[in-house]
């Protein structure tokens, strides 16, 4: 069993910064992904970016780069996605999901992110 702490959502102005942070902790061998993704309402969860624990390997979706990067510090098992230039488009439910040896995954249970004036 994982248990996953998400944090750092919130109100922000267009424009404006937020940092959000994922940590893992439970029955953990290894993990070797982690991950952000997001659901605003009527949309499919998508993915906003992602990153390979060992080489730190990363992925982003299109509408988010160059604005957001995603990190990781592996003593802690936690990964961070620091938001930049944040638009209201960028609205949504942010989910972290960690992927575990042998293919199992969880979900957090979301922060929410508000992008308005």
């Amino acid at each position: 069993q994982v248990q996953i702490v998400e944090s750092g959502g919130g109100l922000v102005q267009p424009g404006g910064s937020l940092r959000l942070s994922c940590a893992a902790s439970g029955s953990i061998f290894s993990i070797p992904l982690m991950g952000w993704y997001r659901q605003s309402p009527g949309k499919q969860r998508e993915l906003v970016a992602d990153i390979f624990l060992r080489d730190e390997r990363t992925n982003y979706a299109d509408s988010v780069k160059g604005r957001f990067t995603i990190s990781r510090d592996n003593a802690k098992n936690t990964v961070y996605l620091q938001m930049n230039s944040l638009k209201p488009e960028d609205t949504a439910v942010y989910y972290c999901r960690v992927v575990v040896s042998g293919g199992g995954h969880s979900w957090g249970r979301g922060t929410q992110v508000t992008v308005s004036s």
